[in-house]
């Protein structure tokens, strides 16, 4: 295995160890702390088993809670970038180690997407629940546009490329930077990522160790943010992690392939009515949510 992988693979556990140290210390000093459902786990089980086969979770997961009318729609940022943790831990040492893309292209768009996480996290912490709702509105309304693209073959479908030079890699590197920092919003970098990729020649297999890498990193990382803030529901992303591990591990070793076109035609509804949700909501009359930190 090369050097940038084995630095990737490394940051990926010393990040995670630090993540899982400062959730348990904080579980002390939580304002709303819940324990998760059976709901909360079969949300994980289904979103991220959509995410092992390449669709992504996050715009199923927000969906799923906008049909449910929890977690709050402020909180839902966070618990997507905190409970969709474990799974893409999982899938970031699968793909890495088993894609042979250029490994200095992963390691600098990982790194590229970590800071942009890091700083987009921060800013989200700080957003009125009203921004917030704009927000996720319109990425899900990108994100189902994107989805009927792919399914009716708008989207190029890559060369043969395992990596890029000159400008192409650099614009590359770039983008991720920002599809990091959007990730921090709930937006889901994995469709941004595979139609930057296919656009700039590459193939369809090089993709995925550089979307499972980024979100591998990205979330962690954002979480440390949100930790600080507590602004994340608690059981819901508990849920997330414990059903989530079950349905990637399900999807990356157990179904190896599946006609995903009508699966893909569900997500496009369920992802469009969640979009018009959240922007209904954003219009409505404004209500102020409480601080995490001032509520007692």
């Amino acid at each position: 295995m090369s050097w940038p992988k084995l630095v990737l693979l490394g940051a990926l556990f010393i990040i995670n160890a630090i993540f899982i140290v400062r959730w348990w210390r904080l579980r002390k000093n939580f304002v709303q702390r819940e324990r998760p459902t059976w709901g909360d786990f079969l949300i994980g089980v289904v979103t991220d088993f959509l995410d092992g086969l390449g669709i992504g979770s996050f715009a199923p997961t927000t969906a799923l809670y906008k049909f449910r009318g929890r977690p709050a729609d402020e909180l839902i940022p966070g618990t997507l970038n905190i409970g969709h943790n474990a799974a893409a831990f999982v899938e970031m040492v699968v793909f890495v180690t088993i894609v042979a893309v250029e490994p200095v292209l992963l390691m600098l768009m990982v790194a590229s997407s970590a800071l942009g996480a890091w700083l987009g996290a921060g800013v989200v912490s700080r957003m009125s629940r009203r921004t917030v709702q704009l927000w996720m509105g319109a990425a899900l309304l990108i994100a189902a546009a994107i989805f009927v693209m792919s399914i009716r073959g708008v989207l190029p479908v890559g060369g043969t490329a395992m990596g890029l030079e000159g400008w192409r890699f650099g614009l590359a590197v770039s983008m991720n930077f920002i599809w990091g920092a959007l990730m921090s919003v709930g937006i889901g970098a994995y469709a941004p990522i595979m139609a930057m990729l296919y656009l700039l020649g590459m193939s369809p297999l090089a993709a995925f160790p550089i979307m499972m890498g980024t979100c591998g990193i990205v979330q962690p990382v954002a979480g440390l943010r949100f930790f600080n803030s507590q602004r994340f529901a608690w059981g819901p992303a508990l849920g997330l992690i414990l059903g989530g591990t079950v349905g990637v591990i399900l999807a990356v070793f157990v179904v190896k392939s599946l006609p995903l076109r009508w699966l893909r035609w569900l997500v496009v509804i369920v992802v469009t009515y969640a979009a018009v949700s959240m922007l209904r909501s954003a219009m409505g009359p404004r209500v102020v949510a409480p601080s995490a930190q001032s509520a007692t």
